[in-house]
């Protein structure tokens, strides 16, 4: 099958088209910019794509058989002058379901939406929260489209860790960082609460088995770990060789900025996937501490 990878280097953007790849099909990546050359990601089909612009995408579509849409905007990708709620009803809820119209209209078989677990989990989010509503309401635009030669479902993941070679995430470098003892600026804390975490293998597995056998219409809410941050953070530790017991302190932790935590710091977001979901998708469950592992040594010395 023919793939076009929205978002394709980014951490589950690239780490999807890389397990898609691996499986056989022929792996399109779709990005703003090319994959570094270092990344066995630039051995992959690419075109320059910004799904904002559908129009210009015609092309690039009408090649594919399927799609992932992993090219989700979160709180990082605002830009600078622009408010926030603009943003997010531009990139999210119009963007995203006008593109998946113009991949339905190019003929497209298939897509799956990568989006998020708060809608599914923490509901009251959407009513308070502009960014888990912008991407409830570009979840409910995309499987709106459901239909006529067009079969999409979503896909649903927590908090995402993961590697893919060539590509660096200033999120998780900086984690990793701390847990080696290269950033003696903060103290070694915890905050309380925590949530579920899932790794970008994992999610990539997930993306895969929604694309071959997913139920059209069917929004999948995927996870793995239910962790405490303290959890969290002390499996990075113990991959660097400093294994401790990490204080919980309630303050704001410069690396889990209280604005990125739409539950609030010292609550938890916790759930189980469904097990038959599971089984359809076929993902991998209990991997964050080899990913945690797998974190810490790539950035070692990056």
């Amino acid at each position: 099958m023919k793939v076009l990878v929205v978002g394709g280097t980014g951490l589950i953007g690239g780490r999807a088209a890389l397990h898609l790849s691996e499986l056989g099909h022929t792996v399109t990546i779709g990005s703003r910019r090319p994959p570094p050359p270092e990344s066995p990601l630039a051995s992959l089909n690419a075109t320059t794509l910004d799904f904002l612009k559908p129009e210009q995408c015609v092309d690039a579509l009408a090649a594919a058989d399927a799609v992932v849409f992993a090219g989700g905007n979160d709180f990082r990708h605002i830009p600078k002058g622009i408010p926030e709620e603009q943003y997010w009803q531009r990139a999210n809820v119009q963007g995203v379901p006008n593109f998946l119209k113009a991949a339905k209209e190019a003929r497209v078989r298939r897509a799956v939406y990568v989006g998020t677990y708060y809608p599914q989990t923490m509901p009251h989010l959407v009513q308070t929260v502009p960014y888990v509503r912008s991407r409830h309401e570009a979840e409910v635009g995309a499987l709106a489209l459901n239909g006529s030669g067009f079969e999409i479902c979503s896909v649903n993941p927590p908090s995402v860790i993961g590697v893919v070679p060539g590509l660096i995430d200033t999120r998780l470098r900086a984690r990793a960082h701390y847990a080696l003892g290269q950033m003696p600026e903060i103290p070694d804390f915890a905050i309380g609460g925590g949530t579920n975490v899932m790794s970008s293998q994992s999610l990539a597995e997930a993306i895969a088995g929604a694309l071959l056998g997913g139920e059209p219409g069917k929004a999948y809410l995927v996870g793995d770990e239910n962790l405490l941050f303290k959890q969290y953070l002390e499996l990075f530790f113990r991959a660097a060789g400093r294994p401790m017991d990490l204080p919980v302190i309630d303050q704001e932790h410069p690396l889990f900025p209280d604005a990125a935590i739409y539950f609030g710091r010292g609550n938890t977001l916790f759930y189980e996937p469904d097990p038959s979901e599971q089984k359809i998708l076929e993902y991998r469950r209990n991997d964050i501490a080899r990913t945690a592992e797998e974190i810490v040594n790539y950035y070692r010395d990056l």
